[in-house]
């Protein structure tokens, strides 16, 4: 089962209305055996909660844009969702072709709150490994995590794989 790479970085909240999160995807083979690496910056202080609707904005973007060698940006925030953009070259012609990319904060709350319900504790681990007072001063608070997800699209269920991974019992 392919792995949902994700890197997760902290960002100081500047003064102002700072996005929520911040979700790139980084560039791999073109294969959906070999999945992109998702980058999220978080902004203020973390929450399981804004982590989850990072990764919901991240998941649902690859929903939406199906293909394996397109890389995303997107912005989440609580006023409009997730807004953004794909890139991709066409093999065809080497042209680089965008798409613009908009996932409704309804949605990304739907599927945020359904990453923590099954896969609450292995997103509260990896944020609390985030903020651990141990990071020495200055230092760029930034980790990498792996969870075990069917890609979007491909007849398996993501949230199950999560569950998987969190390594707890669930009733059915």
């Amino acid at each position: 089962m392919p792995m949902f790479d994700v890197t997760v970085t902290l960002e100081e909240q500047e003064a102002g209305a700072a996005p929520i999160a911040r979700v790139n995807s980084v560039a791999s083979e073109a294969s959906l055996e070999t999945p992109s690496r998702e980058v999220v910056t978080l902004y203020g202080t973390p929450t399981a909660e804004s982590l989850a609707l990072a990764l919901a904005a991240s998941i649902e973007a690859q929903k939406v844009q199906r293909r394996p060698d397109a890389l995303r940006d997107l912005t989440v925030s609580s006023e409009r969702g997730a807004v953004g953009d794909a890139a991709w070259r066409d093999a065809s012609t080497g042209e680089m072709i965008r798409a613009d990319l908009a996932i409704p904060l309804t949605v990304l709350k739907e599927t945020a709150a359904e990453l923590l319900v099954e896969g609450g504790q292995a997103i509260r681990r990896a944020l609390a490994g985030l903020v651990q007072v141990e990071w020495p001063e200055g230092t760029r608070r930034a980790l990498r995590f792996q969870l075990p997800v069917a890609r979007p699209g491909r007849d398996a269920d993501a949230l199950r794989a999560l569950r998987e991974a969190d390594g707890a019992d669930y009733e059915e």
